[in-house]
């Protein structure tokens, strides 16, 4: 296991996870790198760990360049486990090491591995020398845990980003212009769907933050190291932080005996007939993450369910519970579906696209099989409502 230098004496020394398929309910097709940074200087530095089963790969990295229990300063951006579950064999290597972490983060990591370990305060404002190099905190609460900070170096203009601009994406490439721009982008955008979406007004403060920086080099937590692409991430954060979302149209459904799938595509006709890019989402063949990635640029959510035992279908349920706890803003909803004789799922529906604070258009309800001449009057309705 190499290390991989990002500048003189500054090194990637984190784990690719090939296998990882699914992080707490998001699937996560390409895997996920967990990224931990080292600087060489009069004070050895380690930015991060990696989560538990990765420490061997991290431990032989930093070997590679040096002696870890050389190192002096363990700074742990963040509490979450898959940043910092190396930690507890760490600090039993890296014995003189002291732990750098906001006020937040030593509570939470107390609370995790019952270790009072040699804790330090970070101090947004107050730079700690480590030699030749200077790091800078700057506290960065809800993007996306309340502990969060992230670390500036201005010697190398390097941002030790955190999970903000990071990809859940396993890749033998550790730069942004080493691999395929599109796919990283893809999984940047999935990443802010899934994970930071809910955090739109904390994410545009660190924006400012950020710009006001000299960057050559962003270096997140999961994921490729930007350094040709930066503005292109950075205008990207800055459309989905401000909840900018494309004149398109997602019609997201599960079906029974396929009324409701008749119902979705009539409602898909209508935006088509209107102009408006529309895609077709089926909850049998659509996972939610995926899902949610479209959420994010999307205007109008339309979700259908039949009804079932008095209740929407379990595949509607967990995907609204997802898109509810996420929270997009200002879009524009829509219940439909079919039923025999209760009709209840359209209404829990409607009821849960109210509580996302969705403006909500008329639902639309058909009681059995839906004919040509019923599919035509909700395409005509849909169309003049919209």
């Amino acid at each position: 296991m190499k290390a991989v230098q990002i500048k003189e004496n500054i090194y990637w020394v984190g784990g690719i996870d090939w296998d990882l398929r699914d992080f707490h309910g998001y699937l996560t097709q390409r895997g996920s790198t967990y990224n931990a940074y080292l600087i060489i200087d009069e004070k050895v530095t380690l930015i991060d760990t990696v989560k538990h089963y990765l420490y061997d790969e991290m431990i032989a990295r930093i070997s590679d360049i040096i002696d870890p229990a050389e190192i002096d300063y363990i700074i742990s951006n963040h509490v979450e486990m898959d940043h910092s579950g190396g930690l507890p064999k760490l600090m039993e290597v890296a014995t003189n090491a002291k732990l750098i972490t906001s006020p937040k983060g030593k509570a939470g990591l107390m609370a995790h591995y019952k270790k009072d370990w040699d804790f330090q305060i970070a101090k947004p404002g107050e730079a700690l020398n480590i030699g030749e190099r200077t790091l800078n905190f700057v506290l960065t609460p809800m993007v996306h845990w309340p502990d969060n900070m992230v670390t500036y170096l201005p010697e190398d203009k390097i941002l030790f980003s955190n999970d903000a601009l990071g990809q859940h994406y396993a890749s033998s490439e550790r730069f942004d212009d080493e691999t395929d721009f599109d796919i990283v982008m893809e999984e940047a955008k999935k990443y802010y769907a899934n994970i930071v979406m809910p955090y739109g007004r904390q994410v545009q403060g660190v924006l400012k933050v950020v710009e006001g920086l000299d960057i050559e080099i962003i270096a997140p937590s999961h994921g490729v190291i930007w350094r040709k692409f930066i503005p292109e991430i950075i205008e990207k954060y800055k459309k989905w932080s401000a909840n900018e979302y494309d004149e398109k149209a997602l019609v997201i459904y599960d079906t029974m005996w396929d009324s409701t799938k008749k119902v979705a595509y009539a409602i898909q006709s209508a935006f088509e007939e209107k102009g408006i890019s529309t895609r077709m989402l089926n909850l049998d063949v659509n996972h939610r993450s995926d899902i949610i990635t479209e959420v994010l640029t999307a205007k109008y959510i339309c979700v259908g369910s039949p009804t079932l035992n008095n209740n929407m279908l379990p595949s509607v349920a967990a995907f609204l519970t997802y898109l509810k706890g996420l929270a997009p803003k200002n879009r524009i909803g829509l219940a439909f579906g079919s039923y025999g004789w209760g009709g209840q799922s359209i209404g829990q529906v409607e009821d849960v696209l109210k509580e996302c604070k969705f403006d909500i258009l008329d639902s639309i309800k058909v009681q059995y099989i839906p004919d040509e001449s019923q599919l035509e009057e909700i395409k005509g309705k849909l169309k003049e409502e919209i």
